[in-house]
């Protein structure tokens, strides 16, 4: 197997050839339907990821615990000064064992001083810095101990500083506390408003940064984040070690005569960047020794996770998914959550693209092309669902039963069905052969025989929005139905007519995207009085055709229509039941009929719908919501086909 890799420019599909945008709204629709919207459908589907296609932040946010876990159990905070107090015991004890083979009274005086020596690390160094050894190579190791807590010292408060320390001489540390003083000056003329010469600075120092910062914020960014890894490693430390380990670095820095610079720079980081975890303690539970400055960058490393997590977790005010940095997810769990990441980062682009989601106003909104999708995907997997059942659409595909030919033709589409039209087919097959060549049918070079419908069908559909609906579970499979239906009419029955009609205090006429709309209708009443009213206004201009009310609810009618008003009573008044049926039953006369979906078996809308369905001949089903859309569509393809 071959493989290419390339940098990645924009151009390339995140999600590649296998995964669509249509795809992807399906996945969402669920939630958007629920009332949660397009903006809290993709939040939870960049959670949540999407099964055998990408990771959420969740998981990535999961595996980012279990390596800040680790990092933590490996780091010992201790560390750094239990190696320098080892290093200083084995010094003292090579030079107690060279004092022990001596008789003069100048070795019994050395004794003494090594024994009187303090039990701290800073203290030990500061009396043997001026300890003049009897044995060399304990003279030697010191000498190297106190190089490597210099470098230490320097790499722990300024990063990629210690590898240097080696060869600076004294001109060279003379022109880096110059460095520091003018840095610190920078600093300070930037917060008082005044102009600054950060280009300067970067010629005359720029030696000194290796990773070439080009703007002062990038430069000080890096030096702060140091220093308040710093910070919190002495917080985290207990008060005795925390009083050793600071008594150590103004002892070193002191002796460098930096002392006073570098303070003066960690209160100008801290008052810049205020945001950085200064003297935040950090949990550890290692026992493996590091040397201060790896130590120092073990808290960095636990820092960049925490801000990453931070930022995966997105719980901050005017977070976005864009926050989260590549190269830190990169450092921190590899390609593969880049990967992930950046399909996450596609998605909205992806249903923006494909039309089937906009911005308007700052929200995420579905567009109609994108509830149109919806109703599609929905009507796929109900075919799915009839595919085994012969009463399904298979034996209905020419749109409005009986059909005659117009003349005209039209490609063949995959799933259709109908009377091929056989000159137009073999014509295109000779066209795309040549003369003289061997004719070929292929699926392209089909055309069917156009049909003109000899029947029209007008159907209203009455969908309970009321707060029931959503609280006992029924909204979601009520609006895939909706969306099916409007796609199975518009896609196959392109001559009838679908009034999408919702209602809860009153009823009013909607748009397929209303749908996907974010929240609840928090209102109670459940008035079909005008939803029937509503119905027959709107049906009414389909005189000549067959013409359907779908009503699907779960409550029996809790208000009605006064003049312009809704009066809502709980349980239901002997007025509202009249207004309903009597408004029900002119639908009847006017010979439109009635099928009307329960949700619920109460025996208050039991008896309603018996008194119905008496009053009007109409068909009571009594449903369960998950089989709602399957036997809807089957039952509307079989009476359109009769």
């Amino acid at each position: 197997m071959q493989a290419r890799y390339s940098r990645w420019d924009d151009t390339q599909d995140p999600f590649g050839p296998d995964l669509s945008a249509g795809e992807l709204l399906e996945e969402i629709s669920e939630d958007v339907l629920s009332g949660l919207g397009a903006e809290g459908a993709l939040s939870r589907l960049l959670r949540r990821g999407m099964q055998g296609s990408f990771n959420g932040l969740d998981a990535l946010r999961s595996r980012l615990r279990e390596r800040r876990a680790r990092e933590q159990a490996n780091l010992d905070l201790a560390g750094p000064l239990e190696e320098l107090r080892e290093r200083l015991d084995d010094i003292v004890d090579r030079e107690r064992s060279t004092l022990s083979f001596r008789a003069e009274d100048d070795a019994r005086t050395r004794e003494a001083f090594l024994d009187a020596l303090p039990p701290d690390v800073p203290g030990r160094v500061g009396e043997l810095s001026d300890y003049r050894f009897v044995d060399a190579e304990a003279q030697e190791a010191f000498d190297e101990l106190m190089e490597h807590l210099r470098e230490q010292v320097m790499g722990a408060y300024f990063r990629s500083m210690a590898e240097g320390m080696r060869s600076m001489s004294s001109e060279d540390l003379a022109r880096f506390r110059d460095m520091l003083a003018e840095l610190n000056r920078m600093i300070e003329q930037r917060e008082r408003g005044e102009p600054y010469d950060f280009d300067g600075f970067m010629q005359r120092y720029g030696d000194f940064f290796p990773g070439n910062p080009r703007t002062l914020d990038e430069l000080l960014e890096q030096m702060a984040a140091r220093m308040a890894a710093m910070s919190r490693l002495l917080a985290s430390m207990s008060p005795q070690e925390r009083a050793e380990l600071r008594a150590l670095a103004e002892q070193v820095l002191q002796d460098m005569d930096l002392a006073f610079e570098v303070d003066r720079l960690g209160s100008n980081l801290a008052s810049a960047f205020p945001d950085l975890s200064w003297g935040e303690p950090a949990l550890a539970g290692g026992d493996e020794q590091m040397p201060l400055s790896a130590t120092i960058d073990a808290m960095e490393r636990l820092h960049d996770l925490e801000e990453l997590e931070r930022s995966l977790r997105g719980d901050y005010p005017g977070a976005s998914i864009d926050d989260v940095d590549e190269e830190s997810l990169r450092d921190a769990l590899g390609e593969d959550a880049v990967a992930d990441l950046r399909r996450l980062k596609e998605i909205e682009r992806a249903l923006e693209q494909a039309g089937l989601v906009s911005r308007e106003r700052g929200r995420l909104e579905v567009t109609p092309k994108g509830a149109r999708k919806m109703g599609e995907r929905a009507l796929v997997r109900v075919f799915e669902h009839l595919r085994r059942d012969r009463e399904g659409v298979h034996e209905a595909r020419e749109a409005g039963g009986l059909a005659e030919p117009t003349g005209s033709t039209r490609p063949w589409r995959f799933g259709d069905s109908g009377q091929i039209a056989v000159q137009r087919s073999v014509f295109n097959a000779v066209a795309r052969g040549g003369p003289g060549g061997r004719v070929q049918l292929e699926p392209d070079d089909l055309e069917l025989l156009e049909a003109e419908q000899r029947t029209e069908a007008a159907t209203a559909l009455l969908l309970d929005l009321s707060f029931s609906m959503p609280l006992r579970g029924h909204d979601v499979h009520a609006k895939k139905m909706a969306l099916a239906l409007h796609a199975l009419i518009e896609g196959r029955y392109p001559h009838d007519t679908l009034y999408l009609i919702g209602f809860s205090d009153y009823a009013r006429q909607m748009q397929p995207r209303e749908l996907a709309a974010t929240g609840w209708e928090r209102v109670y009443g459940t008035n079909m009085h005008h939803a029937f009213n509503l119905a027959g206004r709107l049906l009414s201009q389909h005189p000549r055709a067959t013409r359907q009310v779908i009503m699907v609810t779960d409550g029996e009618p809790t208000a009605h229509l006064e003049g312009d008003h809704a009066k809502f009573n709980w349980p239901p008044i002997p007025k509202t039941i009249r207004l309903t049926l009597a408004e029900a039953s002119k639908l009847a006369r006017a010979g439109v009929t009635l099928n009307v979906f329960m949700l619920e078996d109460s025996p208050g809308l039991i008896g309603f719908m018996e008194r119905l369905a008496e009053l009007t001949a109409g068909r009571i089903f009594l449903m369960d919501d998950r089989e709602l859309g399957t036997f809807v569509l089957r039952d509307f393809v079989r009476r359109r086909a009769s």
